[in-house]
């Protein structure tokens, strides 16, 4: 005999049931921009996307690149840009830059997509190594951890900026700058992200769920992965998001230094540091990249800052007092 469909009190269907990895994922994007200051970030942060994704068709709409000169914009006399505000026009949105003429946008465009390259797979080198370290640290226990307790110490004290600039120094042209900053930026990020897993892995290993799957014999990489790992996510989203900045950050430093990536490639920070000695005659070649650099500093971090609120709500009370 067959079996009738459930119905409502009132003798209607109910309503098809929500797919409940969506619906959680939805809720917790609502709560997220329920911040105002999430939901502000948030919106930089696609903005700034977007500029980058898009450089190369608003350099191919605009005619403007970063590496053409118009010395048709420049003062003949002093080399500075013709014109109020750095030489801004119709033409030339952000003005351009001294002595050479080239577009500002097209720079900062650009640059844009050097920048969040480099800032997000530095992430990524950093969170897996982290994740995978913190969380075999914090549910093996015993010299495991101390060892990488020890390194992580290590490598926090360490003066990675000499580093990287004798590394620069030495490393030989055939490995890709791009790649080289990526595994360094990266590599000296994860003792960050590795507290903080490690932390939250004490946590998950003493809940009844992971001791039963201990009690029942279940191998400890399967524990470790099927158990604790999957609800690490929440303290590894917020981490990663803010380390984001961080990595930008640094990939500026490296190459206001001028050890990041080589010319004529784009980059904020070189942008930067070209600015510095025209600081007096010509403020806003220096202005409008350290805007874009300010911008995507602070955007990270207030969708990081909405983000712990949401899934790691003790450890933003604890920040509060």
């Amino acid at each position: 005999m067959s079996r009738s469909a459930p119905s409502t009190p009132d003798g209607s269907a109910p309503p098809p049931a929500r797919p409940r990895g969506r619906w959680r994922r939805s809720a917790l994007a609502r709560a997220v921009l329920d911040r105002r200051g999430a939901t502000v970030g948030a919106v930089l942060v696609l903005a700034l996307v977007l500029l980058a994704l898009l450089a190369p068709l608003i350099s191919r709409l605009t005619g403007q690149t970063p590496y053409g000169y118009h010395p048709d914009a420049l003062d003949p006399a002093s080399g500075l840009p013709a014109g109020a505000l750095g030489g801004v026009s119709g033409t030339h949105w952000f003005g351009v830059e001294p002595l050479t003429g080239r577009d500002l946008f097209a720079i900062v465009a650009h640059g844009a997509r050097t920048s969040f390259l480099i800032g997000v797979l530095a992430t990524v080198v950093a969170v897996v190594l982290g994740v995978v370290l913190g969380a075999s640290a914090g549910y093996l226990g015993g010299w495991w951890d101390r060892v990488v307790g020890w390194t992580g110490d290590v490598i926090f004290g360490f003066p990675y900026l000499v580093f990287m600039v004798a590394l620069g120094a030495v490393a030989p042209p055939s490995i890709p700058r791009t790649l080289l900053l990526v595994v360094v930026i990266g590599f000296f990020g994860w003792p960050r992200v590795a507290r903080v897993v490690r932390s939250a892995t004490l946590g998950v290993a003493r809940r009844d769920f992971v001791r039963a799957s201990q009690v029942m014999g279940s191998p400890t990489w399967r524990t470790l992965t099927r158990r604790v790992l999957p609800n690490l996510w929440g303290p590894v989203v917020v981490i990663a998001t803010l380390s984001i900045p961080e990595r930008i950050g640094l990939e500026a430093a490296l190459s206001f230094l001028g050890v990041g990536v080589p010319p004529p490639t784009p980059s904020w920070g070189r942008s930067i540091s070209d600015a510095i000695g025209w600081v007096q005659t010509d403020p806003m070649f220096l202005v409008f990249p350290g805007l874009a650099l300010f911008a995507a500093t602070l955007a990270f971090n207030l969708v990081g800052d909405g983000l712990r609120d949401v899934l790691d709500p003790r450890t933003a009370r604890e920040g509060a007092h």
